[in-house]
């Protein structure tokens, strides 16, 4: 490059974005420009390495477009920081297991999974490569376990081909070789490791309680996987019958299918209505089972008639009172959602007993409209149900309102009962940095409202199983007492397949034998452990020193009760520090009625199309323009955002190729006033970027970038282009020289966004990759930000004065009056000779006021 042009052949006649993403992600692959330095990160050290605890993505199905929001605002900030000299550490891990997996599974081979059968080598689904859309049980073949897992690897390995496609088209900037998977044998070392030193510590521990419990999926439900749902209810109005035969208590409840499992009425201990009724008893309607009446402040006296029944299990307040009030236990509904056959012992009386029969089998809906009918046929059903509507937990991907057994069940401590490790929780919460800050209180809000230890165990198939067996007594039940666990170098095990130390296979089941656990863990049990997994926790030490604890959790907001503070628990209970510096959290997307898009309510966007359609640089864009935390509107019919980002990524290509036709002489030097002000004011949008991406706002460093962007092409490149083209003018190697500058750094700038035009724009003059590039840092050049900024001003005064003569912008001007200021006449005369030149204008006269405009306009008399 002897006279500063790059070598011919390099630059397209026409550039454009399509074809970009397949180019450079295949260069990138080739050249390992994201690869994990790991000799330069053990020779740096930890402080000078960028660790990024990556969202693993569940892998059932397909990705949408709030992945690509989410994804594009962490590799903003990895790119910046691998930019500013840090040895960037930035994984990928997929969620497999976990139940939306199972489902999927389930409906797109058409099978369901029963343990009970044995394994059929080589089995063939009734559906292979498309979604079964009846969801059934009914109509799907049952299969073993061993061949339920098979299928289930087998899509989520097809899955994740998928997601990665679609990232690269993306642009993250992801190490791919460092990438792990939920469902791998050296996760499942890592999970099991980690659940057995909770176990050591006391931290974990197995109880036999209420557990919240989705009737389909027939597993047990975490508190932080619950979401509440509007739903239609009544109020039945219902006669309990005082003992002593002095008439009744009338109660009002919407779960009257309950009844036969109540244990008490309650009512507020200060509610003079009921105050005599404390410590007498009633008599249940339809079952003749006796109660008693009690007191608790949880009760509310202006909620229906203020008094109220308490069943096992209607809601999370019948446990409290159950457990504060030392009640019975009369569960009636069992693990399908049906009543079960017997019922509880209380019920003694003949027409009591002939009442539940007429309830035992169905479901709670149909038992419900049983029992009201059953009220009417006795009377004592006091009026008409009343319909309103209230809000019911939901497991967050189920489809059915979560109901309340009694279940054994393993859990590990969170604080809920534990203040001390609650105010550590608040404590390590403290010691972060959120971005957005406000995020913390809902953080902190959860953990203060914890009701219960966190249930890890799950009743399903496809996870990662718990480590342990248990003991059989001479009857072969269970010694809950007596629980085996593996030694840490035999990991991985399958408790339902494997052999405890000390046993032979031909114990199994038998008494003075053992059994193995069947039961899984939670998925976010082992997504906790995502930190542990992606850095080599106990399997890479020097790794795990590097890169631990982490410096960015990424995540969505909606997640921050489940993933984020699942892992700061452990991180907690394990290293007693948080598991990263700073914790940054996007907000949701939402659909242009404003309201969030998600799979159940069917406006789920698809990212490929838009992709492809408009490019990944205009989807970035996109994502790029909203900081963290704040929800974004996107309409597929008509994304304006992603518009207007597609046409500033064209316009960088164009302006690179424009400013690049400039030969830049060997010893240039910016002397021209106008270059040093454009220069100047591109220093100030240096500093607030950077400024702005230390601080996680990467939607300000865009907007300050961009909008110099523009001011840099409509103003500046028009302004000084003819200089530039003049290689007889003393100012061209100053004009060419600053428009390399301008164009070096503002690549740099806008690369974390653009990644793909900025990187081809850089090709075309520069050896590596941009993102490689050390990021910019103020020249100092020293000049008079006002001179670029008045110029332009007064060209758009020009360009309008010819606008309302009605002639080209080409025309010739004899003579322009420009009134201005004093200073800024001082500052159009230091650039006089460009705006001349552009305007094509032969005399400027200056007339001092108080504010800029173009006064008179005389033009050059136009040949007939």
């Amino acid at each position: 490059m002897t006279d500063g042009r790059p070598a011919q052949g390099q630059i397209p006649d026409k550039p454009a974005l399509e074809g970009l993403e397949d180019k450079w992600d295949a260069a990138w692959s080739e050249q390992g420009t994201y690869l994990f330095d790991r000799a330069r990160a053990a020779e740096v050290g930890r402080e000078g390495v960028y660790s990024v605890d990556t969202p693993p993505p569940t892998a059932s199905g397909s990705l949408h477009i709030g992945h690509v929001f989410s994804f594009t605002h962490t590799d903003l900030k990895v790119r910046y920081e691998r930019m500013r000299g840090k040895t960037v550490f930035y994984p990928m891990g997929w969620d497999d297991n976990g139940l939306p997996t199972e489902r999927r599974v389930q409906n797109y081979y058409g099978v369901r999974c029963d343990p009970s059968l044995p394994y059929v080598p080589g089995f063939t689904p009734p559906f292979e490569g498309g979604d079964n859309k009846s969801s059934r049980a009914a109509d799907q073949v049952p299969v073993s376990r061993r061949n339920f897992i098979e299928l289930c690897e087998r899509l989520t390995v097809e899955d994740e081909k998928h997601f990665e496609a679609l990232f690269r088209q993306l642009g993250l900037s992801v190490d791919w070789t460092q990438t792990y998977r939920t469902i791998s044998d050296d996760t499942i070392r890592t999970s099991q490791r980690a659940f057995l030193r909770n176990l050591e510590r006391g931290e974990a521990y197995q109880d036999l309680a209420p557990t919240m419990w989705d009737i389909d999926f027939r597993t047990a439900i975490a508190q932080a996987e619950l979401e509440e749902r509007e739903q239609p209810a009544a109020f039945h109005r219902v006669a309990f019958h005082k003992t002593d035969g002095t008439g009744d208590v009338h109660i009002e409840t919407t779960r009257p299918e309950l009844l036969a499992a109540c244990v008490a009425l309650v009512a507020h201990p200060d509610d003079e209505r009921y105050q005599p009724l404390f410590g007498s008893t009633v008599r249940t309607p339809l079952f003749d089972v006796e109660v008693p009446v009690l007191a608790h402040p949880l009760a509310q006296p202006d909620k229906g008639s203020g008094i109220a029944m308490i069943c096992t299990f209607g809601d999370v307040t019948d446990i409290i009172w159950w457990r504060e009030l030392n009640l019975p236990n009369r569960t009636i509904l069992g693990l399908d959602g049906r009543i079960v056959p017997d019922a509880p012992e209380a019920i003694v009386t003949d027409a009591g007993k002939a009442a539940y029969a007429e309830l035992a089998g169905k479901t709670v809906f149909s038992a419900k409209k049983r029992v009201v009918e059953l009220l009417q046929e006795s009377g004592e059903l006091i009026g008409e149900p009343k319909p309103f509507t209230h809000v019911v937990k939901f497991y967050e991907k189920g489809d059915r309102p979560m109901e309340i057994v009694s279940t054994r069940q393993w859990y590990i401590r969170n604080g809920a009962r534990d203040e001390a490790l609650r105010n550590k929780l608040i404590s390590l919460g403290a010691s972060m940095s959120w971005h957005p800050d406000f995020m913390r209180v809902r953080f902190e809000n959860w953990t203060n409202g914890l009701t219960g230890d966190w249930l890890v165990s799950r009743q399903r198939f496809f996870g990662v199983p718990i480590p342990v067996w248990y003991a059989l007594d001479e009857n072969g039940e269970r010694d809950y007492d007596r629980v085996i666990t593996p030694d840490h170098a035999s990991l991985p095990v399958d408790p339902s397949t494997d052999v405890p130390a000390g046993y032979t296979a031909d114990q199994r089941g038998v008494p003075g034998g053992f059994e193995g656990e069947n039961d899984i863990f939670d998925t976010w049990a082992t997504s906790s452990l995502t930190p542990q997994l992606a850095g080599g926790w106990e399997r890479d030490p020097e790794l795990w020193n590097l890169v631990a604890p982490f410096d960015m959790r990424p995540q969505g907001q909606d997640i921050i009760r489940t993933w984020l503070f699942s892992t700061l628990l452990r991180s907690a209970l394990e290293d007693d520090r948080a598991p990263w510096t700073d914790a940054a959290i996007s907000g949701f997307i939402v659909d242009p009625d404003r309201k969030k898009m998600s799979k159940s309510k069917g406006n789920v966007v698809t990212p490929a199309d838009i992709l492809s359609q408009h490019g990944s640089d205009a989807v970035r864009y996109w994502a790029a323009s909203s900081r963290l935390g704040t929800d974004a509107a996107f309409d597929p019919q008509n994304p304006t955002q992603v518009k207007i980002g597609r046409r500033l990524a064209i316009k960088v290509l164009n302006a690179a190729k424009f400013v690049l036709s400039f030969p830049v002489p060997e010893g240039a030097e910016v002397t021209h006033a106008l270059d040093a002000s454009m220069l100047t004011a591109l220093d100030t949008v240096v500093r607030d970027a950077t400024k702005a991406l230390d601080a996680y706002d990467h939607a300000r460093a865009l907007e300050v970038t961009e909008s110099f962007f523009w001011t840099f092409c409509d103003d500046y490149l028009e302004l000084v282009k003819e200089r530039a083209y003049n290689q007889a003018d003393v100012g061209q190697a100053s004009a060419a020289l600053a428009l390399r500058i301008a164009l070096s750094t503002l690549l740099r700038l806008f690369a974390p966004v653009l990644a793909f035009a900025a990187e081809e724009s850089w090709s075309w003059f520069n050896e590596g990759s941009v993102h490689n590039a050390e990021w910019p840092e103020p020249l100092g050049i020293q000049g008079d930000p006002a001179v670029l900024s008045i110029v332009g001003e007064a060209l758009i005064g020009v360009r309008r004065a010819k606008t309302e003569a009605k002639v080209s912008q080409k025309a010739e001007v004899s003579q322009v009056t420009i009134a201005a200021p004093a200073e800024a006449i001082a500052a159009l005369r230091l650039a006089e000779g460009d705006l001349k030149a552009v305007g094509r204008i032969a005399e400027i006269d200056y007339a001092e006021a108080d504010s800029l405009s173009v006064s008179e306009i005389e033009l050059v008399p136009q040949e007939a």
